[in-house]
């Protein structure tokens, strides 16, 4: 049933039909517990909350798989404005993006191009700008994308390696020549068994092989998981190596796991939250259903209390 509900969200997800369908009821049906809003105003708020607790986040302007080179460059204009939003309101975020979002899937010239303006700007903030990844076939040109980036810019940009992939090991050793920033996570779309684990298990394996080998290899790892059996081995792992909380960072998505957060921050540990906003969020919304379909109970109780 779990695998039904799951595959059901994944394809809900890049229904066009579906996605304009929600937007006409904006973020009400239990959507708001996962997005902060639809304003960069709304989104560095929450941030702001956030902060208040001793909890830092990351920004996330939602869109993806434009199709023009218009859209490509509204979606650029609008990291540029959350980036000077979160200067000019001192907030402590960083933020993220999606390269298709830049227009990845009709050149990766044009997207180079947006991303080059987006970190210029991130640059001179001293900010920091990480690449999200994708689906399996944007994996590739991703990271390439990312290694020309990281020799242009430094310390700016930083990379998502996503556990349930056979290449993600290798893809790490490969990166850690550029002493890489990277958000490590298991991986939330649907992919073949060619390239995929297909079985939990062995994704939480592998999993806790890559964050294992990207710390002894002396890199800044972003942990990015709801799963307390691996932050508890992430506590321990640390614990036993000596590596130093500054070396990494826990990560949770906005609305997920609230208590969790706090306790992590409470225990000294840096806590980074991704807050995701804007209009474009309905698939996002499906991969978070997707994720854990325990959640479309809250989201039946939304459309109940509406």
């Amino acid at each position: 049933m779990e695998s039904l509900l799951r595959n059901t969200f994944l394809f809900l997800s890049k229904n066009r039909t579906a996605n304009r369908t929600a937007k006409k009821y904006g973020l009400r049906f239990g959507a708001k517990r996962f997005v902060a809003g639809v304003q960069i105003s709304e989104a560095v708020t929450a941030i702001q909350e956030l902060n208040a607790k001793g909890i830092v986040a990351t920004l996330d302007h939602l869109g993806e798989f434009i199709t023009t080179e218009e859209e490509a460059r509204e979606a650029t204009n609008y990291c540029i404005r959350t980036l000077h939003a979160i200067a000019s309101s001192g907030a402590d975020s960083h933020l993220s993006l999606k390269m298709t979002q830049l227009g990845l899937d009709i050149s990766a010239e044009l997207c180079m191009k947006h991303m080059r303006m987006i970190l210029d700007v991130a640059k001179q903030y001293n900010n920091f700008v990480r690449i999200d990844m994708e689906d399996y076939a944007r994996n590739r040109v991703s990271i390439e994308i990312f290694e020309q980036l990281r020799k242009e810019y430094g310390e700016t940009i930083g990379l998502v390696i996503q556990a349930y992939l056979f290449k993600s090991a290798d893809d790490i050793s490969a990166l850690s020549t550029y002493r890489p920033n990277l958000r490590l996570v298991k991986g939330a779309y649907k992919e073949s068994h060619e390239v995929a684990f297909p079985h939990k298990e062995d994704v939480d394996r592998n999993f806790k092989r890559i964050i294992e080998q990207h710390l002894l290899d002396g890199n800044y790892a972003a942990i990015a998981t709801h799963d307390e059996a691996i932050i508890e081995h992430v506590k321990q792992f640390v614990k036993e190596k000596g590596i130093p909380k500054s070396q990494f960072e826990f990560q949770m998505l906005y609305g997920i796991r609230v208590q969790a957060q706090q306790q992590l921050a409470d225990e000294g540990y840096t806590m980074r939250v991704y807050v995701p906003y804007g209009d474009d969020w309905y698939g996002y919304f499906m991969r978070r259903l997707a994720e854990r379909p325990a959640n479309v109970l809250f989201v039946l109780k939304s459309l109940f209390k509406s």
